[in-house]
């Protein structure tokens, strides 16, 4: 199933399932106020305007719901799939939203029976599996069949058409057949029209990784002016961890290789968390800010904070912050370190750095000197979760191209490598493994995971040494 009819599809499903969970709130309080229910589990009589206050409750019960049953997996199980694979994350989610209800409920001092918290996680959980069993009826009927499954020829070299074949069959997507395959090299363009009559398709699948684009063109025509779709299976070249999607540009037709997250509604919620998050520590640590500038102030000359130019996004140079730990001169002596580096690759690190000052020391031993970072998370420069940005001119004496990787997303204020025991690793290339490996798996619930790794790892006192 392409992605956009399965965006539409979770679309639906969402929708349906926001108003099974309104429909279950309301008919578990409706239940614990009927008289029938009363008697049979012996429960206290109720004045009529009990629940008058807990009708606000629907604003946010039913937006939220289809969320937290998305964010168990949902809504990504195949349409017609083993049981388990819908009970299991059906089950978590209504968990959730039973238990977030009852928080909620507490927080807010609103009064409800403990009945209706699991009446409602019964019934909202019973209602949504009886949808999907419905849902595996219907799609397994003759009527969903004539409605839904599309019906396609095979276009492609036989290689290729041997290979879609496959993969189409361990997939077992019930929404496309293959009714004809034709091998474009030993097949006039003429009897493909022929087969598109024979067999009254909904279009072609076309793949044109190894065939001439002349040919593919023809096709497109041919089916164009039959008024049938084609699906260009557009894998022309072979990449290794890019992924591709389609776009548009000034009305032209794009083919996108990414290796890092494209934008989506994922994105913006990180965005929002950098400003909120940025914003809210700035307000509650402005008291330890004025006392460690205070600190450093009296026990060194010098600055209080430490400018340098570091590599941002894509490599684009930005000015960092960071409370001084350092001799004023400190960078014009560090050529005569350079012999003492304990990282190997392009990075310099040192233990027992003879230009930290003692203030120094205790800054880094807990990356207090970090704190002022948070401004350039603020100003957008840095993300909260991310690599972390090295000098420029380290930058620029990597060895190994790939390492430039590392730069395709914001820097962070911490990250895996930051939370993985920083000083037990020397080697540059596992610093930057840690990164990719951040980079190709990111996701929401990791940046969270991280930041709350990173609270145990500062309280251990396993700062830069």
């Amino acid at each position: 199933m392409l992605r956009r009819d399965q965006h539409i599809r979770m679309q639906v499903h969402q929708l349906t399932d926001a108003c099974l969970f309104g429909f279950s709130f309301w008919l578990a309080n409706q239940l614990r106020v009927n008289p029938a229910v009363i008697d049979f589990f012996n429960f206290a009589v109720l004045p009529d305007h009990a629940f008058d206050k807990v009708v606000w409750l629907y604003f946010a019960l039913v937006p939220v719901s289809p969320l937290v049953l998305e964010s168990q997996g949902f809504y990504h199980q195949p349409m017609l799939g083993p049981r388990s694979g819908v009970l299991w994350p059906l089950l978590k989610g209504v968990g959730f939203v039973t238990l977030g209800l009852v928080l909620i409920m507490y927080s807010f001092h609103l009064f409800t029976p403990r009945a209706v918290p699991v009446f409602f996680g019964v019934i909202s959980f019973s209602l949504i599996f009886l949808k999907e069993e419905f849902v595996r009826w219907y799609m397994s009927s003759h009527l969903a069949e004539a409605q839904f499954k599309r019906r396609f020829i095979l276009v492609g070299i036989e290689r290729e058409i041997s290979r879609i074949r496959q993969e189409l069959t361990e997939r077992a997507d019930h929404s496309v057949t293959i009714v004809a395959e034709v091998n474009l090299i030993e097949t006039p363009v003429q009897q493909l029209v022929a087969e598109l009559h024979n067999h009254s398709v909904y279009g072609v699948i076309l793949s044109a990784k190894h065939t001439n684009f002349e040919q593919v063109e023809y096709v497109i025509r041919a089916c164009e002016l039959e008024g049938v779709e084609v699906w260009l299976v557009a894998d022309f070249f072979s990449t290794q961890i890019s992924r591709t999607s389609l776009d548009e540009l000034l009305g032209r037709p794009l083919l996108i290789f990414r290796t890092t997250p494209e934008a989506s509604w994922r994105i913006v919620v990180k965005q929002v968390m950098d400003v909120a998050g940025s914003f809210l520590l700035l307000v509650l640590g402005s008291p330890v800010f004025l006392g460690l500038a205070l600190l450093i102030k009296l026990t060194s000359p010098g600055p209080i904070l430490f400018c340098q130019q570091r590599s941002g996004l894509n490599g684009r140079p930005f000015t960092i912050f960071k409370f001084r730990t350092m001799v004023t001169n400190a960078e014009q002596f560090q050529h005569e370190l350079s012999a003492m580096n304990e990282m190997t690759g392009p990075v310099f690190k040192v233990t027992n750095d003879p230009r930290v000052t003692p203030v120094g020391k205790f800054l880094r031993k807990w990356s207090l000197d970090e704190l002022p970072q948070i401004f350039n998370v603020l100003r957008g420069d840095m993300s909260l979760v991310g690599p972390r940005p090295l000098p420029v001119d380290e930058v620029k004496r990597f060895e190994n191209l790939s390492h430039r990787r590392r730069l395709s997303v914001k820097p962070g204020l911490t990250c895996l490598w930051q939370v993985k025991g920083r000083n037990q690793i020397s080697d540059f290339r596992e610093w930057v493994r840690l990164d990719l490996e951040y980079i190709d798996n990111w996701s929401l619930g990791l940046d969270i995971k991280i930041l709350f790794l990173t609270i145990p790892a500062v309280l251990r006192g396993t700062g830069a040494k």
